[in-house]
């Protein structure tokens, strides 16, 4: 799949899951591609709205803003309104900035834990980028450098932790691999129980990681 257009149709055809809106996750191990693939899909939806979950969490809360995203923008999003939210600066180490994030048909939730479990419900779709912890976490610190090399310990542990307790890849519907060029989409676990009619014992506790 060298460009996204027949996904993104398929995802402006899906009943909307948010008050109008479609919410379409995008989550995956940190270094994994999210945020690119999130991009070029929003792209080919024509410029849908992009909700990054870096902008939510903090060092502080790297994982505990499930009750910051409810209130700043599951609720209003399911009434049709416009959310409000403060991006959080990792520089300055505050939420500085406000932003907007419009009611939009379509609308994209991309950083890890986009697939937790409080957030499942108003999802129309959840994509999980299918690349293993250990590469991905290899390629995000190369792309940020020595000097975040014990930021990234600590993200490691935590990110671990958290998806030991809410994983997200076993309830995508889509699993996301990157190509040379473009993607390639397969069905995920959800898709294919859903296609099969069945789960195994062992497909159930099957580690994801």
């Amino acid at each position: 799949m060298t460009d996204l257009t027949g996904a993104a149709a398929g995802l402006r055809a899906l009943p909307p899951s948010c008050g109008p809106v479609r919410l379409i996750a995008v989550d995956g191990h940190a270094g994994s591609g999210k945020s690119t693939f999130a991009g070029r899909l929003a792209a080919a939806l024509d410029g849908a709205p992009v909700l990054r979950l870096d902008d939510l969490a903090s060092h502080e809360e790297l994982f505990a803003w499930t009750e910051r995203l409810m209130q700043r923008i599951i609720e209003p999003l399911a009434r049709g309104a416009t959310a409000h939210y403060e991006a959080y600066d990792w520089t300055l180490r505050r939420f500085t900035e406000p932003r907007e994030l419009p009611a939009a048909p379509v609308v994209l939730i991309e950083g890890v834990g986009a697939g937790r479990r409080a957030l499942r419900p108003y999802l129309a779709r959840l994509h999980w980028m299918d690349r293993g912890a250990e590469e991905s976490w290899e390629r995000g610190r190369r792309r940020d450098g020595p000097g975040l090399s014990t930021f990234w310990d600590g993200w490691t542990t935590a990110e671990t932790r958290h998806f030991s307790a809410d994983p997200s890849r076993p309830f995508a519907d889509a699993l996301v691999r990157e190509l040379l060029e473009g993607y390639v989409m397969l069905p995920g676990p959800v898709s294919t129980a859903m296609h099969d009619q069945t789960i195994t014992h062992g497909d159930q506790f099957r580690p994801p990681y």
